[in-house]
């Protein structure tokens, strides 16, 4: 005789389960039931007869009527399951679930409009108590400037008295340096009758130049366009006839779909072609008439400083990107990339036609060649980010500035660098060689090296002991760029305090100056030596008429 099989709750569970998810019921409140079931505990601890399984299975099916049924003009996103206790689902009927849902939706939305009127009352609170700081401070800063202008005319007038000289850098045993500044070299203002404004650009201009065989002067923008204006002869001011100018448009249709900012600029040795580099990581390529060429789409960041070398055939760029590229302008082919700086590199230029340098945030200096797949030298000495780089006209020395608040000269034959110039108090925006020497076209003027920085001042310094000539103290705010005439002879400067200046580099005196509607971004001077452009963040280019 054999004995009737038998089957544990659990397997009739299991059996259950197993059935209903075959049949296509997966709701969540079926899983619930079968672990419960299993268990033999709810959510409270209370054991479960085996049987209770069909009651799960039950509530699942209401809770699957629930759902379908359920008014969802309350919900703002929350889940309204969580409203309901495990107990509910075997003890109440779906209207009763439904009530439940309902009213604690209501208090929901009352706590939370409660809560939104609080916020709001704060928030008005908080603007009333930041108007009334705001005006506070413009009083405490009206205060100040009253008394700083005191404080300005008390020091120029003790300095008319005294007529301190600047220090000597330590390393120098050359000439001693000068200070000056505008009280006291009777500098002539230009009038802005004399200047030619240019109007057109939307946003700030960061950068100039001068085509070097011709009168045509490129603008970059932040309203991701170039320019390229055709400045007539004759002298500047309000009777000079208005320029012809070429857009050089940086996006396509109407809108900017992202940022296109021309960071950079500069014109070939011909004068025939202009490469702008700009914040989409992209370099362009155009004619002097304003057509577009070609469009140099390798870098994966902002490109900050473009360079043609001499001959033309390479054109060199550095990127946000870390990285440093050798454009081969006949083919527009990426010709190197040169991957040895481990944060943005921000400035470039060439040595001769195959050599060039690299600074970066890193706070390295590499210079490389063409075809060469290490860095030639690698300088270390700066203890900030390197700002900028410049070769001296032979190319025999590199000159460097940083945060760090010095300059530096480096030479190929040395791992360190020849002159440490330490005269500056904050850090060092920019750097320009002058253009004279042994090799230039004024050979018989000494080369100097003219660093402008973040605490107001340009230095001039002698080379050969690495000297300080002159400290130029005429700004007020940070000076972003200064440029020497062709001959030599004057310096430019411009700062975010709106004034241009054009001192002379043999005395160190200041011989005229203007005063802008903005910042001043960027200098720079024809090639004839009669005309200076400056870049403003006002939106506008002046182009001033200069003859002593």
């Amino acid at each position: 005789m054999t004995t009737p099989a038998s089957i544990t709750s659990n397997e009739l569970n299991f059996l259950v389960f197993r059935y209903l998810q075959e049949s296509g019921f997966t709701h969540a409140a079926f899983a619930l039931g079968y672990e419960a079931g299993i268990n033999k505990t709810n959510i409270d601890g209370d054991l479960i007869p085996p049987g209770a399984l069909v009651t799960f299975v039950q509530k699942g099916l209401q809770y699957v009527e629930l759902e379908a049924n359920l008014d969802n003009e309350i919900k703002d996103g929350d889940d309204d399951f969580s409203f309901l206790q495990p107990l509910d689902l075997i003890t109440k009927d779906v209207n009763e679930l439904q009530r439940i849902i309902k009213e604690k939706q209501d208090k929901l939305q009352k706590e939370r409009s409660a809560e939104k009127e609080r916020r709001d009352k704060d928030r008005e609170k908080q603007e009333k108590d930041k108007l009334e700081k705001d005006k506070e401070q413009e009083r405490e800063k009206d205060k100040e400037k009253q008394h700083k202008d005191h404080k300005d005319k008390d020091v120029v007038e003790l300095h008319e008295d005294n007529k301190p000289k600047g220090k000597s850098n330590e390393n120098s045993g050359g000439p001693e340096p000068m200070d000056t500044s505008p009280a006291e070299s009777g500098a002539f203002e230009i009038r802005n009758s004399e200047v030619t404004i240019l109007e057109g650009h939307s946003s700030e201009v960061f950068a100039c130049a001068w085509s070097p065989t011709g009168s045509l002067l490129a603008s970059g923008s932040g309203d991701s366009t170039a320019r390229i204006w055709m400045i007539p002869e004759g002298p500047c001011g309000s009777g000079m006839l208005p320029p012809q100018v070429h857009v050089l448009k940086h996006f396509k249709g109407r809108t900017n779909e992202k940022s296109k900012d021309v960071t950079t600029l500069d014109w070939n040795g011909e004068g025939t072609l202009l490469a702008t580099g700009s914040y989409d990581g992209q370099a362009r390529i155009w004619s002097k008439d304003g057509e577009l060429k070609n469009t140099l789409a390798k870098h994966k960041g902002p490109i900050f400083s473009l360079k043609w070398n001499k001959k033309g055939d390479y054109l060199l760029s550095g990127s946000v990107d870390k990285t440093a590229i050798v454009w081969d302008t006949k083919t527009w082919e990426c010709r190197q990339q040169f991957e040895f700086h481990s944060a943005p590199a921000l400035d470039v230029d060439w040595r001769n036609n195959v050599s060039f340098a690299t600074c970066s945030t890193d706070n390295m200096i590499y210079v490389c060649k063409v075809g060469e797949g290490r860095p030639v030298k690698a300088y270390a000495g700066h203890q900030g980010e390197v700002n900028a780089i410049k070769w001296d006209p032979t190319g025999s020395l590199l000159a460097s500035c940083s945060d760090d608040g010095t300059a530096k000269i480096w030479s190929l034959k040395h791992d360190k660098c020849q002159h440490d110039l330490r005269d500056h108090l904050k850090e060092i925006y920019t750097i320009r060689w002058s253009p004279t020497g042994l090799g230039t076209n004024n050979p018989n003027q000494q080369l100097i090296l003219a660093s402008a920085s973040f605490d107001s001042t340009i230095k001039l310094w002698e080379v050969e002991h690495g000297s300080l000539l002159y400290s130029l103290n005429g700004h007020r705010q940070p000076v972003y760029s200064v440029a020497f005439s062709p001959n030599g002879q004057f310096l430019a400067s411009g700062s975010l305090d709106q004034c241009l200046h054009i001192w002379s580099v043999k005395d160190g005196k200041l011989m005229k100056t203007y005063s802008g509607g903005g910042g001043i971004f960027e200098v720079c001077w024809n090639k004839e030596g009669d005309k200076i452009a400056a870049c403003f963040s006002n939106n506008t280019v002046c182009v001033i008429d200069f003859r002593m």
